[in-house]
């Protein structure tokens, strides 16, 4: 039997940071989440993916290790949020060393920042011919520099050793594209507290990635602003009764402005996977999956579905994982698995 190798890797979320630790045979299959945790934030102490508050963050951190039992405190970081750009790009076939090296100098023209503040990075998928010779079609990955600092800083300080940090959209793509996901032309969704995730990919290969700076959070805030309610009430009201709580006489009030943050959200959605229809149209979306926190929202998932005109599913990253026995005694994941999507798509690209 192939040995299994073992990664872990750190998600950061507006409202908790999760970290997970994954085993996968050589090929990314045989996969099995060996330890799981999550800590809760205060607001505002990641904000848009990046960390504001580090002392808070960190305290995080330690907690989380001391309940998780991981193995290593080596670790992959996620990044992904809109200042990260993610564009389809062709390159002139060569060694990925030398290609990496070079990607300074053939990309910078075509960048949304300067050169010397960007983390660059290219995923191939392709090689194609050309008149000029072979070339590489793939995903051009350039974010913002002092953005993914701050994450490596406060995962320093809480004593781990960030190894390599991966594309958010790349994570939820390993996570879900796998079995039945992994064939034909799936959209993948994954709704977090305040960043949805857009995924494309045919056969497994990524397409096309946008992020939309809106999440569930911003229905719960809605909703607590116009009916001048705590957060806490808001959110138990829209995990219970979801787009349908404003039906209710009492919360009229809150119908106008939770139904245009509700259309925002779902429009950036509509909007994301139509702009690759149009232009992929040989290749259309069969179907769209949802993950994350606000992919529970009871209503949510069918006003998507009737949006996008498109079969949706509600995605559980979990489908085929081994799951080890401290992850299955954890009772708060229940229901929950959703949430874990990213988290377990950093740890399989190293693992894999």
């Amino acid at each position: 039997m192939a040995k299994k190798n073992q990664a872990i890797g750190i998600d950061f979320g507006a409202t908790a940071v999760r970290a997970a630790e994954v085993a996968c045979g050589p090929y990314g299959n045989d996969v099995e989440l060996i330890s799981y945790a999550e800590q809760q934030l205060p607001p505002n102490a990641v904000r848009d993916g990046e960390v504001v508050d580090q002392a808070a963050v960190v305290q995080a951190l330690k907690s989380l290790w001391s309940a998780g039992g991981f193995s290593s405190k080596e670790v992959i970081l996620g990044v992904g949020n809109q200042r990260v750009a993610v564009r389809p790009m062709t390159l002139p076939s060569m060694p990925m060393g030398e290609l990496q090296s070079t990607l300074t100098y053939q990309v910078q023209e075509t960048l949304p920042m300067p050169v010397e503040e960007a983390v660059l990075s290219f995923l191939p998928t392709y090689e194609v011919p050309s008149e000029s010779g072979p070339v590489l079609e793939g995903m051009l990955v350039a974010a913002w520099r002092e953005g993914v600092m701050t994450n490596i800083r406060a995962a320093e300080a809480a004593g781990l050793k960030p190894m390599m940090v991966d594309l958010s959209g790349f994570a939820l793509l390993r996570a879900m594209a796998r079995g039945p996901l992994g064939a034909g032309t799936t959209a993948l969704v994954d709704i977090g507290a305040r960043i949805t995730t857009v995924v494309v990919a045919t056969d497994g290969v990524p397409r096309f990635i946008r992020v939309l700076s809106s999440g569930a959070q911003d229905l719960t805030e809605t909703m607590a602003r116009s009916m001048s309610m705590p957060l806490e009430d808001a959110e138990q009201i829209i995990r219970t009764h979801g787009l349908a709580a404003v039906n209710a006489p009492e919360l009229q009030a809150a119908a106008g402005p939770f139904g245009d943050t509700v259309k925002s959200l779902v429009e950036g959605i509509r909007s994301s996977i139509g702009f690759y229809s149009q232009n992929n149209p040989t290749t259309p979306v069969q179907v769209v999956v949802l993950t994350g926190g606000g992919a529970a929202v009871p209503g949510l998932g069918q006003t998507i579905a009737s949006a996008t005109r498109s079969r949706t599913l509600l995605g559980n990253p979990l489908d085929g994982v081994s799951v080890g026995r401290k992850v299955a005694g954890l009772d708060y994941l229940r229901g929950r698995e959703g949430t874990m999507a990213i988290t377990l798509g950093l740890g399989m690209g190293v693992a894999a």
